[in-house]
């Protein structure tokens, strides 16, 4: 009998995916702070240079790309919480090391110790073990949607603090937010009562050789690797084109941002429902990837004055903010049933290496060449991206479920047999030792309870 109840969370489930999403949210807010401030205020660090600026902006990618995947595996191990709690205390440290640096390597070795916290794999495991299966995917979508609001804020709120306290400053204030994490985990988080291990959160090291193997999925390793190294290295440039270009002196770029993040947002929300409502994914995301490439041409011909800037990074935001909205979608969809948070592991390194090289590259453009070898190196990547993008396949439209199996059904798998062949199902694959089944169907042709009554 269908239980009403099931459809909504409980007030554990609220609590936890309300709490874990400003734990998630505090801590990338500490992260992209200093992205539109660091080139413009870091110059006045010593040793200071466009390459070690750009190498300060994305050193965090380098540990949390090394580290991100063993303290997930970690969690596993010795539980979620210790692996949250000193994650939070390497990335408070971090910073802390980065707010007393009055030198560019100092600054560095800050960047690189705020990304050796690493917790976001283990903040995912524990929202996995708070939340029922039914509500699993919403608790973990709210958390995206936390970590997409709190990367539009600290572009706003990171020039408004600097501009108040300075750079160090801007340190310290994410050292505090990252002890509000732990007050957060320590008071306001549910403790779980048991620690599931399974396969949609957690990297599983049996499902790294398929997942490395997907052309599918290493095509959107590649796009998220691109998008975030753009990201990185456009920042490089266009804070002191604002500048140089654009009159703008540093104090005031927090509107630039402000204006870009808020109507980038609305804009690329009609392409998302365009998308999965027509299912013409592929034409959003290779479309969106186009707007990518002409924003840094837009920058590179005309970004010769305010005006014309302010409209390049409208433009430029609504393409990322529509990139980084989908490229998560569309690994879901792709990664083989029970492989997810594998696919996510191997997604999340590509992103974090991305952001590193990013940074260097862009700093190593503007060194050759100053402003337009940096733009337009980034559209020459944003090419490459392009050529890549163009040959996928329109993803399959559907739905990844887990369902506890029971004891008799483990042993007798007619019921397999027949979920495999029936109609909207792509795949089913049970694992043993989590006494569950994997699921992927097309919501379209097979509702969730005609899967689950396979199991009845």
């Amino acid at each position: 009998m269908h239980d009403p109840n099931n459809d909504a969370m409980n007030a554990q489930e609220r609590r936890a995916t309300g709490a874990l999403s400003l734990v998630f949210a505090f801590r990338m807010l500490g992260m992209f702070m200093v992205l539109p401030v660091l080139v413009t205020y870091g110059q006045d660090l010593s040793g200071a240079t466009p390459f070690l600026l750009g190498l300060a902006i994305g050193a965090y990618g380098l540990t949390q790309a090394v580290l991100q995947i063993p303290f997930g595996m970690l969690s596993d191990r010795v539980g979620r919480l210790p692996v949250i709690y000193i994650g939070l205390l390497i990335f408070a440290a971090g910073s802390v090391l980065a707010g007393v640096s009055d030198s560019v390597w100092g600054v560095i070795a800050g960047r690189v110790l705020q990304g050796a916290g690493a917790i976001s794999a283990a903040v995912m495991a524990l929202l996995s073990d708070l939340t029922r299966e039914q509500h699993r995917t919403k608790a973990m979508a709210l958390i995206g949607i936390s970590i997409g609001i709190s990367f539009s804020v600290a572009m706003v709120v990171g020039p408004l603090v600097t501009r108040a306290f300075g750079l160090s400053g801007l340190f310290w204030f994410t050292a505090a937010m990252a002890i509000v994490g732990i007050f957060i985990i320590a008071f306001a988080v549910p403790k779980p009562n048991m620690q599931l291990l399974h396969r949609e959160s957690g990297v599983v090291p049996e499902a790294f050789t398929d997942t490395l193997r997907n052309a599918a999925l290493l095509r959107l390793d590649l796009g998220i690797f691109v998008l975030h190294a753009l990201l990185m290295a456009s920042f490089i440039a266009l804070p002191l084109a604002l500048i140089e270009q654009g009159g703008l002196p540093k104090e005031e770029h927090w509107w630039v941002y402000l204006i870009a993040m808020f109507i980038g947002f609305f804009a690329m929300l009609p392409f998302i429902i365009y998308g999965e409502k027509q299912r013409q994914m592929k034409r959003v995301f290779v479309g969106a990837i186009v707007v990518l490439l002409l924003s840094e041409l837009f920058f590179w011909w005309f970004g010769h004055n305010l005006t014309l800037l302010v409209i390049g990074t409208v433009i430029f935001f609504t393409a990322f903010n529509l990139l980084e909205a989908t490229l998560p979608s569309l690994v879901s969809k792709i990664a083989p049933a029970g492989a997810k948070g594998t696919a996510m592991g191997v997604y999340s390194t590509s992103q974090f290496l991305g952001a590193a090289l990013g940074g260097m590259l862009g700093g190593w453009l503007f060194s050759l060449g100053g402003l337009p070898v940096v733009f337009a190196g980034c559209a020459g990547l944003a090419a490459l991206w392009l050529v890549f993008a163009a040959s996928m396949q329109e993803p399959p439209y559907v739905t990844s479920l887990r369902l506890s199996v029971p004891e008799k059904a483990l042993q007798e798998r007619q019921w397999l047999t027949a979920l495999s062949s029936q109609a909207g199902v792509l795949e089913a694959v049970v694992v043993a030792e989590e006494a569950a089944v994997y699921v992927k169907f097309d919501t379209q042709i097979i509702d969730r309870a005609a899967v689950e009554n396979y199991l009845k």
